[in-house]
């Protein structure tokens, strides 16, 4: 595992600390900032021919002269280069070539954040040569979601010695929309008579209401998990060796129960579940904004996605339109 802290130079390691201590995102986003931008300073040092024999000193070479050197075509060549030559697996010996569109936007926004983290936060740079910087257009996705039915079916397929927990985990995933990380990540206090404390990201805290079914299945499993001796005393779900459930192994229960639930689980995921609570909640009368605020998320647009799944007004206007007649 990468950490910036070690391997980063004076330039990049204050931008990177900036965005740890100050904006409050987590180390794994961090450490993402730091490959994307040791890769776009790898590929400039490499094209013009500034890298030596010692490869690995390369990141030594990436000062504020370097960072104030970079022209918007230098940015535009990295993003073909990542478009066309960039292996997407490199430890692969049969490798695809070519990244994303999504995985290019996100390259796009590290280095406009660098940037301007050197010209309007810390003043290093007098001029931001990515300002006019386009991001590759995504192709938007609508999300794939359960059914009602599905996900009751989801649901009556939980059995074995783990039912109890594994019931509660499914039906927090489908009632609260948690993401995986917040669900691993939860503790005993969080759980708060009707309401459940989560840490999202950037570790922000949202609290949010549960139903009565959640706080039922949550009454059940917590008689159990307390009369459990756990190596993590805090944690609120725990496996068989009484330690916290690892993210890795909440997947892998997810993907046993939509198999027993005649489910295709190469189609849906963690991820899926938290697809399902949004459309269901909107289905049922939940405005945007609330959703948002449960879900977590920090810009309206991003939960806007979840009105194009299932919206009944556009289904209403579409049957009473006065053309809908065979003539």
């Amino acid at each position: 595992m990468v950490d910036y802290r070690k391997e980063a130079p004076p330039l990049l390691l204050e931008f990177l600390s900036y965005h740890e201590s100050i904006k409050g995102h987590s180390r794994k986003t961090v450490d993402e900032y730091f490959l994307d931008l040791r890769g776009f300073f790898h590929y400039i040092l490499n094209k013009r021919g500034l890298i030596g024999e010692n490869e690995a000193d390369f990141l030594t070479k990436v000062d504020l002269s370097l960072a104030g050197s970079i022209t918007l075509s230098d940015v535009y060549d990295y993003m073909s280069y990542l478009a066309r030559d960039r292996a997407r697996h490199p430890q692969s010996d049969n490798t695809d070539y070519g990244l994303g569109a999504a995985a290019r936007a996100r390259k796009v926004a590290c280095i406009r954040s660098f940037y301007k983290f050197l010209t309007i936060k810390t003043h290093k740079l007098s001029e931001n040569p990515v300002q006019d910087l386009d991001a590759p257009k995504l192709k938007k996705t609508l999300p794939r979601y359960l059914t009602l039915e599905q996900s009751q079916a989801l649901l009556e397929a939980v059995q074995g010695p783990n039912q109890t927990r594994d019931y509660c985990i499914l039906l927090l995933f489908l009632t609260c929309g948690l993401r995986l990380s917040e669900l691993a990540a939860l503790n005993l206090s969080d759980v708060r008579g009707e309401t459940l404390r989560v840490t999202g990201k950037g570790n922000k805290e949202r609290v949010l209401d549960i139903n009565d079914a959640c706080r039922e299945a949550l009454d059940d499993y917590i008689k159990l998990r307390l009369k459990q001796p756990s190596v993590d005393k805090n944690a609120l779900f725990v496996s068989r060796n009484r330690r916290r459930l690892s993210v890795k192994t909440v997947q892998l229960l997810v993907r046993k129960y939509l198999l027993m639930a005649g489910l295709d689980a190469s189609l849906y995921s963690t991820h899926k579940l938290r697809h399902t609570a949004a459309t269901l909640m909107l289905q049922t009368g939940v405005d945007v904004r609330t959703l948002q605020e449960v879900l977590g998320h920090e810009h309206l647009n991003t939960t806007q996605i979840y009105t194009h799944v299932d919206n009944s007004e556009l289904k209403l206007a579409a049957k009473v339109h006065p053309l809908n007649k065979k003539t």
